[in-house]
């Protein structure tokens, strides 16, 4: 069968590429399938959340062959939360039947009924609420006014100006403290570039309101670097060298050796140990650029290079002790008031998820710590997906001029420019992809009902 242009991205990171993406394929036939005796169908991650919803609860049809196994006598799902989540019972459990009103579940509810009936929040009526199911949630908590009043609040004491908390003010109804001032924030960031394309704004506004920002650069990034954009950098080294009489032999003689690896390198060979440094280093040198564009001193640039990334291939190996232990050290050095660290599931090639549980673990470990009992810890998302409005904790705004900055700062990386290695499925930039998170999500709190800005930045809290 041929395979189409979104099976092919999907794999395209398996592949380091879409054009080494094979145009055809071996399946077996649905009509096949069926006649098995018991089916079992396995999903886990955010990016297979929408798909299992449709294969689960949506009409049968050939263009999602999965939806066939509705109608087979012994098939089964087998999900983990994060595929299962767009499925009725968890995205709507109210639909299904009787809930226990959390305020959580409450705000997701209202937020979903604003969508429904496309009003803000304090113009929603008890008829409203009864028509799309919420009855129950007016009979225990009603009338509609006090809901509206009350979701209307906890929206609006999510927003803040001041992610490391305001100093001197009632931090109260605030999701950050406001002592101490300044704080310590370290922004763990998985690849050398997801600081400033998830949380540019918020990164941005912490160092101009005086505080302590430190970042860390989890992985090398190295495999997502271009063999021809590293080889013009070798090229760059042997001329400058060549130009003010430098070693200039040595400088040579590894530019040809990188130029024929590259030539005589067969799809799927992983890259020479030499030219791996080099698309290390060249992420390095964008990370440092950006981070310095940001005001943030080099003091507080660390490069981590957890070793469970450097396999050379896009898949990894498991997350290992000395991973865990170099974010234990680095933690225990700064002794953060706050941690920032990528939430984002939806990375195609699972690097995220790795980084994300190297500073859970390591969190679990320094929990004891005296710092770590004042320590808040925010997960950040944005390259690949958004919070929903209903699970944020914290949104910080973004004027117009900061989201002109923290475009220049994403500009810096200028290898993961005009066109990535691994895009997924998405064909914009990362640049486009994040103004246009940051920009709708401004536009959903302002459909809400609240205050209107240019574009936000969301934030859930962990609680370890």
């Amino acid at each position: 069968m041929t395979l189409d242009r979104l099976t092919r991205l999907d794999a395209a990171s398996d592949f380091f590429g879409e054009e080494n993406v094979p145009r055809r394929a071996i399946t077996m036939g649905v009509s096949t399938i069926l006649q098995a005796k018991r089916i079992i169908l396995m999903a886990w991650g955010e990016a297979k959340a929408p798909i299992v919803r449709v294969a689960v609860e949506g009409e049968v049809t050939e263009q999602v062959p999965s939806s066939f196994l509705q109608n087979h006598p012994n098939s089964v799902f087998i999900l983990d939360d994060a595929a299962a989540s767009e499925l009725t019972r968890f995205r709507t459990p109210w639909l299904v039947g009787p809930c226990d009103w959390t305020p959580s579940l409450m705000r997701s509810a209202v937020v979903w009924l604003c969508k429904k009936v496309d009003k803000p929040v304090l113009k929603l009526t008890d008829e409203h609420y009864n028509e799309y199911g919420l009855g129950e949630l007016v009979t225990e908590h009603g009338p509609a006014y006090n809901i509206n009043i009350r979701v209307f609040n906890m929206l609006q004491h999510t927003i803040t100006g001041w992610p490391g908390g305001k100093p001197n003010a009632d931090d109260s109804q605030r999701p950050e403290r406001a002592e101490p001032f300044p704080k310590r924030a370290l922004i763990f960031s998985p690849h050398p570039d997801d600081d400033v394309i998830s949380m540019g704004g918020t990164l941005l506004r912490l160092v101009d309101q005086g505080h302590d920002v430190h970042v860390a650069y989890q992985t090398s990034g190295n495999i997502a670097v271009y063999d021809e954009y590293a080889l013009q950098f070798a090229d760059f080294v042997s001329d400058f060298s060549s130009a003010f009489d430098l070693a200039q032999k040595d400088a040579l003689s590894l530019y040809e050796n990188m130029q024929n690896h590259i030539q005589n390198k067969k799809q799927g060979d992983i890259d020479s140990l030499e030219l791996r440094q080099l698309k290390g280093l060249i992420r390095q040198n964008e990370a440092k650029a950006a981070a310095r564009y940001c005001k943030i001193t080099d003091e507080h640039i660390n490069f981590l290079n957890l070793p469970f990334y450097e396999t050379g291939r896009v898949k990894k190996k498991p997350l290992g002790e000395e991973d865990v232990k170099i974010t234990v050290d680095l933690l225990r050095k700064i002794k953060p008031h706050q941690v920032y660290a990528a939430g984002d599931l939806a990375d195609p090639h699972g690097t995220h998820r790795v980084c994300l549980n190297a500073v859970m673990e390591a969190m679990r470990i320094c929990k004891d710590d005296d710092w770590a009992k004042d320590c808040y810890v925010w997960f950040y998302r944005g390259a690949w997906a958004e919070w929903d409005v209903d699970r944020a904790d914290m949104a910080v705004p973004i004027s117009p001029d900061e989201l002109i900055r923290k475009r220049q700062a994403i500009f810096r990386h200028r290898s993961q420019k005009d066109g990535p290695v691994f895009q997924g499925t998405d064909s914009r930039e990362f640049w486009e992809r994040a103004e246009h998170r940051n920009l709708t999500t401004a536009q959903a709190y302002d459909n809400l009902g609240l205050a209107e800005y240019e574009a936000m930045e969301l934030f859930v809290r962990w609680h370890f």
